[in-house]
């Protein structure tokens, strides 16, 4: 199969578009859905067609696997309730490989080739900075799902916009009141090097200062390594906290060798998800992080107390109690991160919505009205939380859950608040030209 996949996922079976718009007044699970009669009173209209830039290879491969899995699950539910704008929802499908000259390449064709309405869902932070120049010059509206600082800075495009996740620089503040008072002060930081683990780095160092504390020592690893014992002996004996995030295929080996070099008795642990993302913690070799503390975007572990449109939510998406593929039990999600594909979809839909978009004339109508949101609702469009929008950055703030590893699973022990991450803008997209 090519790399692109289209996608017409207004079905159960997620069948291919040209099959669906043949069928689409006969399909008896389409007749059944609530959104039948705005279909038939739009069967002539074509559908929103939107370019979802995948890392389906690369070292964010397991990512873009469960965001791809998200995004079929929150299209389906946006074309079971009647679409946008009673138009079906088409996803079309572009591998970047996770990298950043593939990414811009990939936008280009989506604009020129497949005549998408917009791009969405990227998550590497180096590939959303080499990708939104396209789409500031291909004047398309670019809607990622990154965390990185990149798009709040206002170094990117008006075209580029994150309302669907909160970025480091916000996660990274709401953490180190927490980390301050209850694991210690003098922290060494272990992050990836390049612009996601920079945010990291660069964030984090002043908020921990501001609650009395200092980061003792800096210790970048390349993204791609696939051995890290050599990197531990730069951490500082007066060390209190870990402060670790990793990403990449070799995150279960990065957490294994650390548990080897410090045993029991090293510093307490940090870390961001991230660092085991798609991993099972009760895989052999990791019992040492037993008592230790993560932040989760969205728990992993079905939680005693979630409300029920969580419920519904992971159901939608296929993960069980253990945030595992309800297929394949040994399959870890990225539930830390994908929600952020079915929130974003979401906005899209209700920006569009909004400004009543017709076809690629009303983008910057769109970019526009997704600018004018504030709160967010939690709810079945927001699963994750509630969340406030900054139509100045072009970044959604949101709660954020610190989670400990009891027996094996983990368990949210504290929740953030918003204001908790809330950070005084520093850009302003909306006094820039389309």
């Amino acid at each position: 199969m090519s790399e692109n996949r289209k996608l017409q996922m207004n079905s159960a079976s997620g069948v291919s578009r040209r099959t669906t718009l043949k069928g689409l007044g006969a399909a008896a699970g389409l007749i059944a859905a609530p959104g039948f009669v705005r279909y038939g009173q739009a069967q002539s209209s074509e559908p929103i067609r939107i370019g979802f830039q995948c890392h389906r290879t690369g070292i964010g491969a397991a990512y873009g696997r469960w965001y791809e899995r998200t995004t079929t699950a929150a299209a389906k539910r946006i074309n079971d309730a009647g679409g946008i704008n009673g138009r079906p929802l088409e996803i079309v499908i572009e591998d970047d490989g996770t990298d950043p000259k593939r990414g811009a390449e990939v936008v280009e064709k989506f604009a020129n080739q497949h005549k998408v309405d917009l791009v969405y869902g990227t998550l590497f932070s180096h590939v959303v900075v080499g990708s939104a120049p396209a789409a500031g010059e291909l004047k398309i509206p670019y809607y990622v799902v990154s965390e990185g600082y990149h798009v709040a800075s206002g170094k990117l495009n008006r075209y580029c916009v994150q309302p669907g996740i909160t970025d480091v620089k916000a996660q990274a503040r709401s953490m180190a009141p927490w980390i301050a008072d209850n694991l210690g002060k003098k922290v060494t930081l272990v992050y990836p090097d390049y612009a996601f683990g920079h945010d990291h780095r660069d964030f984090f160092t002043p908020a921990i200062e501001a609650q009395g504390g200092q980061v003792v020592a800096k210790v970048p690893i390349p993204p791609t390594e696939t051995s890290f014992t050599r990197y531990f002996p730069q951490i500082p004996s007066e060390t209190e906290v870990i402060y670790h995030v990793m990403v990449g295929p070799a995150v279960l080996t990065f957490v294994k060798e650390m548990g080897e070099f410090f045993g029991n008795s090293g510093p307490k642990l940090f870390g961001f998800i991230d660092s085991l993302e798609a991993v099972d913690i009760k895989s052999p070799g990791l019992e040492f992080l037993e008592g230790s503390h993560f932040w989760e975007g969205m728990p992993r572990y079905a939680q005693p107390d979630q409300a029920d449109y969580v419920t519904a939510y992971r159901e939608a998406v296929g993960i069980d109690e253990n945030g595992a593929s309800t297929q394949d039990a040994k399959d870890v999600s990225t539930a830390a991160h994908m929600f952020g594909c079915w929130e974003t979809l979401n906005i899209i839909k209700a920006a569009m919505e909004a400004c009543d978009y017709k076809g690629t004339d009303d983008r910057a109508a769109m970019i526009e009205a997704t600018e004018a949101m504030t709160d967010m609702e939690a709810g079945a469009d927001h699963p994750q939380g509630k969340k406030r929008f900054n139509g100045k950055t072009h970044q959604v703030f949101g709660e954020q859950s610190i989670s400990q590893v009891v027996d094996g699973k983990l368990k949210v022990v504290h929740r953030t608040s918003i204001e908790d991450g809330a950070y005084e803008p520093e850009a302003d997209y909306t006094a820039m030209s389309f």
